[in-house]
């Protein structure tokens, strides 16, 4: 199994303190937790893509760019390039750039993304955003693997012998396909012989197992060999300690602030306590042991070969989020590598 490092790039204030760190403050954060993630051995690091509150990841290729000049190593993820918002020739500009500027180490999420407010502001509409999704990622693949492209459609002008550049450095890069809900995004990844991630965050497992089920019946309806399908998938936080109990303490207060969080904004949360969420949702909060067999639960249900974990302290101490990182790594990732295989990542440059 291969695991990374992930944030959204949330801003808000401190669940526990009430304090709101200024947005220098929390892009210093964020690319210090990438660095760490490599420090510590993960295979990748994400960063999501979000263009409302209470974010500050609307702009993935220049932090991941930053990212690159401080790293050498892990692989950088988009999670999720909203190609349903972009311009899917801008969008491979940015992201071929920086694919050289990484040394071929970029790895594309891909989805629609979710919240009404960008949606907005980019005028998307209910109605067309999945047409919108589907078209961009038919461009956006085209101009990875041609050098010149002739194309129309809908949602842009059309092309016509464009040259764009600058070409990649990987001749393709890889695009996973993030799916929460949608069989839509499932079906263009199956289409395409493209992996998935499952976002496998905010439910129980059972809807993410049905769309990962679906996933492989239609990798086979389009003719692919089912040994390829490849599945990722995150988990909904993350905690460990030697003793449980000490776990579960330390990170009830942090849990409960997210609930009511949530409830005052309107949201009535899946999972109100933390030992529902630790029994049946996604969530890794325990000792390394219990986290390792419920990974295995997961893997059982999804098949997954990459999971994602959260990337920063998100109310723990500095120490204790370095110890509960520097725990997985010595005692769960080690563990997991070995008891459940995964293909190797791309090494970078041209295929």
């Amino acid at each position: 199994m291969k695991f990374l490092a992930m944030t959204l790039g949330f801003h808000l204030p401190h669940p526990l303190t009430g304090e709101l760190r200024s947005p220098t403050e929390r892009f210093r954060e964020i690319v210090a937790s990438a660095v760490l993630a490599e420090e510590l051995g993960f295979d990748g690091f994400a960063f999501g893509e979000r263009h409302e509150r209470p974010f500050l990841s609307s702009s993935p290729p220049v932090v991941l760019s930053h990212v690159a000049a401080l790293t050498r190593r892990i692989r950088l993820f988009t999670a999720v390039t909203t190609l349903s918002l972009l311009d899917p020739v801008r969008a491979f500009e940015d992201y071929s750039t920086l694919d050289h500027l990484s040394g071929g180490r970029l790895e594309l999420m891909i989805g629609k993304g979710n919240g009404t407010a960008q949606a907005e502001l980019f005028h998307v509409t209910g109605e067309d955003q999945w047409d919108r999704n589907r078209e961009g990622y038919e461009l956006f693949r085209r101009l990875w693997r041609e050098d010149r492209v002739t194309w129309s459609g809908r949602f842009r002008p059309p092309l016509a012998e464009a040259e764009v550049l600058p070409r990649p450095l990987q001749r393709p890069v890889r695009v996973w396909h993030g799916s929460a809900t949608s069989r839509e995004s499932v079906d263009l990844a199956a289409r395409y012989g493209d992996p998935l991630f499952s976002a496998n965050v905010t439910n129980p497992v059972e809807p993410y197992a049905e769309l990962v089920r679906y996933y492989r019946e239609r990798w086979e309806h389009y003719g692919h060999d089912p040994a390829g399908a490849l599945v990722g998938a995150g988990s909904a936080g993350y905690y460990a300690t030697p003793r449980s109990q000490d776990a579960v303490e330390t990170y009830r207060p942090i849990f409960d602030a997210r609930v009511a969080f949530l409830e005052k904004r309107g949201l009535d949360p899946v999972f109100h306590t933390l030992e529902d969420a630790v029994e049946r949702s996604s969530i890794l909060v325990g000792s390394p042991q219990q986290i390792i067999d419920k990974v295995h639960r997961y893997h059982e249900r999804l098949g997954h070969e990459v999971l994602h974990v959260q990337a920063e302290a998100d109310g723990l101490t500095g120490a204790q989020h370095r110890a509960s990182l520097e725990l997985f790594q010595s005692e769960i990732a080690p563990v997991l590598r070995a008891e459940i295989p995964s293909r190797p990542f791309p090494t970078g440059g041209p295929a």
